[in-house]
């Protein structure tokens, strides 16, 4: 939608809830639409399920909150391999990719993803993911430069929230 000019995104007013408890509520998640004004380009982000893990159901959640707070989002589908991850978010030209593991996989990803996107010059976009990832091994991805990982039961304004403030401080700023 445009506006003066300018483009217009929905967002909704989750600000003290989940995305599955605003699907609960009596008034629905789309109840009442308000509307983001952005005066530069939404940030864009790929979200992908990676290996053998066939378990979309929160990878697609997050997707569709990510979209109504105004996100543009890419979801690659099921089965990626790590280059094929790497690959689309270069062609997509996005700011972040998050990966959805509840495989168990993570210390085989993670890395191989961020050795890919170093490789192809990629140091600029953010990777973060959710999933069933142990504490101690959360930490040993941070450390090598993974983003936020986020477990089950995250609140949802807490990933755009982070998403958010990372945009802001990383890629506003610096086309400023």
């Amino acid at each position: 939608m445009k506006l003066n000019g300018r483009t217009l995104f929905p967002i909704h007013p989750w600000t003290s809830k989940t995305f599955g408890e605003n699907l609960k509520s009596s008034k629905g998640p789309f109840s009442t639409l308000k509307f983001l004004e952005m005066k530069e380009r939404p940030m864009k982000i790929l979200i992908a399920k990676v290996g053998l893990d066939g378990h979309d159901r929160g990878a697609k959640i997050i997707v569709r909150a990510l979209r109504d707070a105004g996100f543009e989002v890419v979801y690659t589908g099921l089965h990626q391999t790590a280059e094929n991850v790497v690959n689309m978010a270069l062609q997509e030209d996005v700011d972040a990719i998050g990966i959805s593991i509840l495989s168990g996989a993570h210390m085989t990803y993670f890395p191989k993803i961020l050795k890919l996107m170093k490789e192809k010059g990629m140091d600029d976009v953010l990777l973060f993911g959710g999933g069933i990832i142990p504490d101690e091994d959360a930490k040993v991805l941070e450390s090598m430069g993974v983003g936020r990982l986020f477990g089950p039961g995250t609140p949802i304004e807490e990933i755009i929230n982070y998403l958010r403030d990372w945009y802001e401080k990383h890629r506003l700023k610096k086309s400023a």
